[in-house]
């Protein structure tokens, strides 16, 4: 038998090589895949629907997947054990690089009935493949077990704690009051719950706004209409008071940007933008002059929350911005500071401290001012004050 050439029998190392690491990979892969939580909770079911029908083809194909690094890691093995040979004939060359590279993987084998064969025709029929494809093709069975685990372990994620939380919502008006709305409640909201647990995939995320939205009917019932035109009422002289704070925190960060601006770098300086929330209380107060009280509640619990986010970013944009002049000033302070103790010490104009002096006077008083830079200019100036007073102390006491 002719020996394969260097290069061949070179290509069939690297493959071996890829091969192996492959293999590694898809260990640890399907350590992980068996570990999933979402899988787990997939194996256990039942299932119904849309994701039984997907868990069953990521499940062929998980069995296909396992079956597959079976004789992968059998041929890996099988073929290092071969090169690893101290004496490697051609014929054992050929059949290695036929191994690592060729068609040698066995993926099944069939009879052919007696009625179907011809004279000449074989017996069994086999279906084979390269270790490369066969690595393809193990690839795209995981990708499809992966991808069912991943969609129902996200639904299930998402969805449970807020039907948990719709379902205390059911329970705490369940002691308010009774109705047929929440009759429907509880019917709409059991079979989502239901559907849910066995079919996460085909589950309806609108059912669940369904829910609320009759929880909503239920309790708007329950409350009358002079309840609740009295807690709109508080709740609008509340949102009112949100507005006086929302003004005050937009004067303050105002204020704080204008002193930042020139100082820093635009980029450095938070701007805190968007809508002018006024005119929506403004269609609110309208709304309760017309005694449309129903329409306010979501509305009104819209604004305030929108109200509360503004604030907090105004308020954090001016603390940012106040922080970085105050930083630029303690560091003015503690430059001086040292200045004046390289002064006391006779070292203002040593060659140097001077040009450290310099370059951190600069950064803090040149505009924009680059706050990072000057940190370090004046912590370099700092540290050669420290020495060089420390070499004097040392110095004068020697003498």
């Amino acid at each position: 038998m002719t020996a394969p050439t260097q290069d061949l029998l070179g290509r069939a190392d690297s493959e071996l090589l890829r091969l192996e690491a492959a293999a590694a990979a898809v260990a640890r892969n399907l350590v992980d895949l068996d570990d999933n939580t979402a899988r787990k909770d997939l194996d256990r079911g039942p299932l119904t629907g849309r994701t039984a029908a997907a868990w069953a083809d990521a499940t062929a194909a998980l069995t296909q997947l396992w079956d597959g690094y079976g004789l992968l890691t059998a041929l890996i093995t099988s073929a290092r054990s071969a090169r690893n040979q101290r004496r490697f004939t051609d014929s054992e060359k050929s059949a290695y690089v036929h191994q690592v590279l060729g068609r040698s993987v066995t993926l099944s084998t069939t009879t052919v009935p007696l009625a179907q064969r011809g004279l000449l025709g074989a017996g069994q029929v086999s279906t084979t493949c390269s270790p490369a494809e066969l690595l393809s093709a193990m690839e795209a069975a995981f990708k499809t077990a992966v991808d069912v685990a991943v969609r129902a372990g996200d639904v299930w994620h998402r969805v449970l704690p807020e039907a948990a939380t719709v379902a205390s919502s059911l329970a705490h008006l369940r002691g308010l009051t009774r109705s047929a709305t929440l009759d429907e409640a509880d019917r709409l909201l059991g079979e989502f719950t239901a559907t849910l647990a066995t079919d996460p995939l085909g589950c309806d995320a609108h059912a669940l706004a369904a829910v609320r939205a009759l929880l909503d009917r239920a309790d708007a019932e329950r409350t009358s209409a002079g309840e609740l035109r009295e807690a709109l009422t508080q709740r609008l002289a509340d949102a009112h008071a949100l507005a006086d704070r929302l003004a005050e925190a937009a004067h303050a960060a105002a204020q704080a940007e204008q002193d930042a601006a020139g100082r820093f770098a635009d980029s450095a300086i938070a701007v805190v933008s968007g809508p002018d929330l006024r005119p929506d209380l403004a269609a609110l107060d309208a709304l309760a002059a017309a005694g449309h009280w129903a329409l306010i509640s979501p509305r009104l619990a819209d604004w305030s929350r929108r109200a509360r986010d503004r604030i907090a970013a105004l308020r954090a944009a001016a603390a940012r911005n106040t922080e970085m002049l105050s930083t630029r000033n303690e560091l003015r302070g503690r430059l001086d500071a040292y200045q004046a103790k390289a002064g006391r010490r006779g070292l203002s104009e040593d060659p140097a401290l001077a040009p450290l002096a310099e370059k951190a006077r600069a950064a803090l008083y040149t505009a924009p001012c680059e706050l990072a830079a000057a940190r370090a200019a004046v912590n370099a100036y700092q540290d050669a004050v420290a020495r060089l007073t420390a070499t004097t102390t040392v110095r004068d006491g020697l003498q």
